[in-house]
């Protein structure tokens, strides 16, 4: 088994690399679907950030209130480790979970926004990034996803920085350019990480 860390910015395409990745077939483990999973209706996660953060965090529906949780915590480093605090473990060990079904040939790309800000690299055997240049992000955040260009700018601060996230890099896929100039990019890499995948004693 390949473990591979994905990472990226905003808007760099992240999530188109792992979409071809997949029908090429990777075994995906995806960070933020995961963070959603353990704090749905019923789960301890849920409860715990409850405790943590009171009933007004709640949905009617009693769901989580992701916009009211997110302005608490994004305004408050404290209370934004304390967040982290509960999710994070439970997001290991899910991904811990689901990495140790997959087979001993397979190539397990770990989808992780947050790779190199949380200083993730070392639990891989290589490291994906995904780049674009901040004029690339910015332009895909606001033309393609509606965001207003300050909230974009926010978003994109609030990350790694290009330099930082190319320096964990063992590979970097360009996505500067359009959607076909990607693919050819991706399977080349897929090439690779199978060959590395069925190496004997990595």
């Amino acid at each position: 088994m390949l473990k591979v860390g994905l990472t990226g910015g905003i808007g760099a395409g992240k999530s188109e690399v792992s979409r071809l990745l997949v029908s090429y077939g990777a075994v995906l483990i995806d960070a933020d679907k995961i963070a959603r999973e353990v704090v749905e209706p019923g789960t301890p996660g849920l409860a715990a950030v409850v405790e943590a953060f009171g009933p007004e965090i709640l949905t009617e529906q009693g769901t989580l209130d992701r916009p009211k949780l997110g302005s608490i915590v994004f305004a408050d480093a404290d209370r934004l480790a304390t967040l982290n605090g509960i999710v994070h473990p439970l997001v290991g060990s899910r991904s811990a979970e689901l990495e140790s079904a997959a087979g001993d040939g397979d190539v397990v790309v770990h989808d992780v926004p947050l790779l190199t800000e949380n200083a993730l690299a070392p639990l891989y055997d290589l490291v994906v990034v995904v780049d674009a240049s901040p004029e690339t992000q910015l332009d895909r955040l606001v033309r393609l996803r509606g965001m207003a260009e300050p909230e974009a700018r926010a978003r994109m601060a609030a990350q790694a920085t290009r330099e930082q996230r190319r320096a964990i890099a063992d590979v970097v896929i360009d996505n500067d350019g359009p959607l076909e100039a990607l693919e050819p990019q991706v399977r080349a890499v897929w090439d690779e990480l199978t060959r590395r995948a069925a190496e004997p004693n990595r």
